[in-house]
């Protein structure tokens, strides 16, 4: 069993095989796009790809330190952060 990340209205599905998951999670989410067809509202919109943090201000520093010192900007520095710590959850 499992559910769809992404989609806060609790999509979720079983199998028990990968193959059945594939089938599985494609259904979900063909089911969820049904229901937000029928119930006239629009889908989760996906990420805009802005994100604004707070962090201290020592955490801060240091992120630009080591942007800086990968010859990055803090955005590039981040942005390369965040996408290994997102893949490697996976």
């Amino acid at each position: 069993m499992g559910r769809v990340l992404g989609i806060e209205d609790g999509s979720s599905f079983h199998g028990a095989a990968v193959a059945a998951l594939k089938e599985g999670v494609s259904a979900a989410i063909n089911h969820y796009l049904a229901d937000c067809k029928a119930m006239g509202r629009k889908p989760e919109k996906p990420a805009s790809g802005k994100l604004m943090l707070r962090v201290a201000p020592e955490i801060h520093a240091k992120a630009l330190v080591a942007a800086r010192a990968s010859g990055k900007s803090l955005n590039q520095w981040a942005a390369e952060v965040l996408a290994k710590a997102a893949h490697s959850t996976w």
